[in-house]
């Protein structure tokens, strides 16, 4: 069984001890930072003492739904000093990998997006071509036509090579059944993350995995996923910053997203908060694969340190 983490709520010599073992966090944000709209208690007094001790702080979220602009506004809008440069979102890594690793040729470069604006953000900053998304044609009931069209493929577009999956609030079965025809077809299949639940206003709602077990289910293929803990997506952040694994901790609610980013790759820390997802009886379980380094109850617990 692995080494149970150190639990560090209230332990101001160990929380110094922490902090100085490290140049750079990582931070999730959803369950992390807030829940929904709520910010939680000390999170901009965290922050700041960190920022005031040297150290970079980069904010790397799964949620796709918005861009990094958007990410922006709602930090500021939170009290959260930012730029844009300081934030990395599944969104951005998935435009990223479209663009610069898989470089599509033209024609068959477009992507077929369910999801959100912020995917649509990120792919046109990327000059990728996309159909899909947020157009209101696809929020709709199906029709007979649409089965027909479908089958035929007269009302699909021959130029989609890639369907990418994320977050979508409107998701319904015209879309899944589109992006079923275009991977079935030999468009590859992406999401910008798996993510199986979305904290917000202190509960629990489904998240961008549950809106791709559809596509998963019928074409018994898993998607190359870009967000946590995918290591394309830490590959990226690692190039992005300059960054030393050893001396760079995680921050997350998740140990399967977040927590096993930073295992896997091979980073100097973890530390898993309760504020959101996870239960420490998920890593005292036996045969528990999965394992922080470090806990807290909540971010702001970390304002114990002598800054």
């Amino acid at each position: 069984m692995a080494q149970l983490p150190k639990y560090l709520t209230g332990d101001a010599a160990a929380i110094n001890e922490f902090i100085d073992k490290f140049d750079v966090f990582l931070l999730d944000c959803d369950g992390v930072l807030w829940s929904g709209d709520h910010l939680f208690e000390g999170i901009v007094e965290t922050l700041e003492m960190l920022r005031s001790r040297g150290k970079r702080v980069v904010f790397v979220t799964n949620n796709s739904t918005k861009s990094r602009p958007d990410y922006l506004k709602k930090l500021e809008g939170l009290g959260i000093p930012s730029n844009v440069e300081e934030i990395f979102g599944s969104a951005y890594s998935a435009a990223i990998y479209i663009s610069r690793i898989m470089k599509l040729q033209a024609p068959k470069n477009k992507v077929f997006v369910i999801g959100e604006s912020g995917i649509e953000t990120e792919l046109r900053t990327e000059n990728v071509p996309f159909i899909g998304g947020t157009d209101p044609a696809l929020r709709r009931d199906i029709t007979p036509e649409d089965f027909k069209g479908l089958s035929d493929g007269s009302l699909l577009d021959p130029d989609v090579g890639v369907v990418l999956a994320g977050l979508d609030f409107h998701i319904n079965y015209l879309k899944l059944s589109a992006g079923y025809q275009y991977i079935q077809r030999g468009a590859k299949f992406l999401a910008t993350n798996l993510d199986s639940t979305l904290p917000m206003s202190n509960t629990f709602f489904p998240g961008a995995g549950s809106i791709s077990i559809p596509l998963i289910n019928m074409t018994g293929e898993k998607p190359i996923a870009l967000g946590k803990p995918s290591q394309a997506m830490l590959d990226a952040i690692e190039g992005k910053f300059q960054l030393d694994r050893a001396r760079t901790c995680m921050i997350g609610d998740r140990l399967d997203t977040d927590i096993q980013f930073g295992i896997q790759g091979k980073l100097g820390g973890t530390l898993a908060v309760l504020s959101g997802v996870v239960k420490k009886e998920q890593w005292e379980a036996e045969g528990a694969e999965v394992v922080p380094a470090y806990y807290v109850d909540k971010l702001g617990d970390l304002r114990a340190a002598k800054s």
